[in-house]
């Protein structure tokens, strides 16, 4: 059984305006995978959908084989729990009113999670790589890279089985980029990440299997390596192509 199905998912703003078209794909347990594609060709919108931010128009979302119905509270609860996101900006995404303690516990508290708050904290932040003090402390305390690996303990204290990660280290620099994609594939040992990025090298590094988006159209799935070596589609050989090269 996949941990994720997504089928024929349609959603839009209006009847002029369509996102996505019969979108469908599989997320294997274990498996990492890449959502790609310029702006507006629809990845963001698809993990809103995942998250229940969004109600499709059309298709359906199963998780575990149950499908994912964001009227039902008794099973959006505990899929809440085993699905959590990572945004983008990690300036924004965390409360500056709230130390780290509070922050990272939040899912704990708004998903009623029966554990010790104090120590998940704990072990959240040592496996974001952050030290025990840090919960004590205010988010502006800590540097770009340090604020998104708070962002991702509070994304894994629930102990998650899915992380969705949107655009998770495109707003930092490159070295932090790189220790931050690290941490992804540390994490990934224990839970399957859904990775929504522009950046081909970051989904490279991270994902084993990868999905192309145009206009809200899949236009090639499979393995990374494979489509990146040889691309079929002419959207991804222009994406590939588009890659700043060194010159010699």
């Amino acid at each position: 059984m996949n941990l994720l199905d997504v089928e024929n998912l349609a959603f839009g703003y209006a009847k002029d305006r369509q996102i996505l078209k019969e979108v469908s794909f599989a997320v294997q347990r274990g498996v990492n995978v890449g959502l790609v594609g310029e702006s507006g060709s629809g990845k963001s919108t698809i993990l809103r959908l995942l998250l229940g931010l969004e109600r499709a128009q059309g298709g359906q979302i199963r998780f575990s084989g149950q499908v994912v119905d964001p009227k039902d509270r008794n099973f959006m609860r505990a899929y809440r729990k085993s699905v959590q996101p990572v945004f983008q900006d990690p300036y924004s995404s965390l409360d500056p009113r709230q130390r780290v303690d509070a922050i990272i516990s939040e899912p704990l508290r708004s998903l009623k999670v029966d554990v010790d708050h104090s120590r998940a904290v704990d072990a959240a932040l040592e496996a974001v790589g952050l030290p025990r003090d840090a919960q004590k402390r205010y988010p502006h305390e800590f540097s770009g890279g340090q604020r998104q690996r708070i962002a991702i303990a509070r994304a894994i204290v629930s102990r998650p089985d899915l992380l969705l990660a949107d655009e998770a280290v495109s707003a930092l620099d490159l070295s932090t980029r790189v220790r931050i994609v690290d941490l992804f594939k540390r994490l990934s040992e224990t839970l399957t990440v859904v990775l929504v990025s522009h950046d081909l090298g970051v989904v490279a590094a991270l994902c084993e299997e990868i999905i192309i988006l145009e206009r809200g159209t899949i236009v090639e799935q499979g393995k990374t390596r494979e489509i990146l070596a040889a691309p079929r589609h002419p959207y991804t050989q222009r994406l590939l192509n588009s890659i700043p090269r060194l010159k010699a």
